[in-house]
């Protein structure tokens, strides 16, 4: 049976294609996308839902979510994914709307489910603190990395927006998957792969001009040869668990450090003594992940 899935995300380019890849995976039952701030403000991220659902033809909830972080004010990655957010192509006339009910209520509504979540962790924070634990099945999440970060030397942008709400998932007790830059990085969109994706029709080309932006952009700040494609490997732990490896570590979130805010603080050899709370994403089949994303995109076009 498919897997239920609440999708709660910040597109965002990589946010982009990881809705194709879970709505077009007969593995994924996707209930909802759910909006939050992080990569744009909360309008922008929302209207690009909004916009390669319509694209794609998808057609599930979209709900708005939390404006800001839970106590610090919102810093957006326009330096990566543009003015927009999603930055690159143009797109078309909107098909799909945005309900009423706040985004919290949604993955409510639509729970038992496994909560996918690729931006800041502030909806998921405030989702168990008001309804609890007891319907998420698990919460799979890209953000973080065992080793260096990418906003700040040594934190990950999603969790740097929202340590507070970081630590209120990894303390929760729900079963957590981390899926961070350490393996992240290794899903790297070749110029194979974007020509791959061009292939696949309209929709496909729409994905190829996201990633040839995301590729100038990472180039620029980052200097990568090619941009890695973050979000869609959390979704892919989901689909078939195989593709990512993963142990089992203690992960403790830095919220106070001067220079170390937003770090997560992978114990991979147990020095801390605390209990796993975490499993901890090492490694990815990187042909087959593309071979999935590429299938995913082809299913929708």
């Amino acid at each position: 049976m498919p897997t239920p899935v609440v999708l709660d995300c910040d597109p965002g380019h990589d946010d982009a294609i990881a809705i194709l890849l879970a709505a077009g995976s007969p593995e994924i039952d996707l209930r909802a996308i759910t909006t939050v701030a992080a990569n744009q403000t909360l309008g922008k991220v929302t209207l690009n839902a909004q916009r390669i659902c319509s694209a794609a033809g998808i057609s599930v909830p979209i709900a708005k979510g939390c404006a800001k972080p839970l106590v610090r004010p919102l810093h957006v990655a326009e330096d990566i994914h543009g003015e927009s957010g999603m930055d690159g192509p143009a797109f078309g006339a909107l098909s799909v709307g945005v309900v009423e009910h706040h985004a919290i209520d949604v993955m409510h509504a639509n729970m038992p489910a496994t909560l996918v979540a690729t931006g800041a962790l502030t909806n998921v924070a405030m989702y168990l603190q008001r309804y609890g634990t007891s319907a998420v099945r698990e919460i799979v999440l890209m953000g973080g990395s065992t080793e260096r970060g990418n906003t700040t030397p040594y934190a990950e942008f999603n969790i740097h927006v929202d340590p507070e709400a970081a630590a209120i998932v990894f303390g929760s007790g729900v079963p957590v998957t981390m899926v961070g830059l350490n393996v992240t990085h290794q899903a790297l969109v070749t110029p194979e792969v974007v020509a791959r994706l061009n292939a696949l029709g309209s929709l496909g080309r729409i994905c190829g001009e996201l990633m040839t932006f995301f590729a100038a952009t990472y180039r620029e700040v980052f200097g990568f040869e090619a941009p890695p494609l973050h979000d869609p490997v959390a979704v892919a732990r989901v689909i078939d668990p195989s593709l990512v490896t993963c142990v089992d570590a203690f992960v403790g979130i830095e919220t106070i450090g001067t220079f170390t805010r937003g770090a997560t603080v992978v114990d991979l050899h147990g020095r801390t003594r605390e209990p796993p709370n975490a499993r901890v994403a090492v490694g990815l089949d990187v042909e087959r992940f593309f071979e999935v994303v590429i299938e995913a995109v082809k299913a929708l076009s």
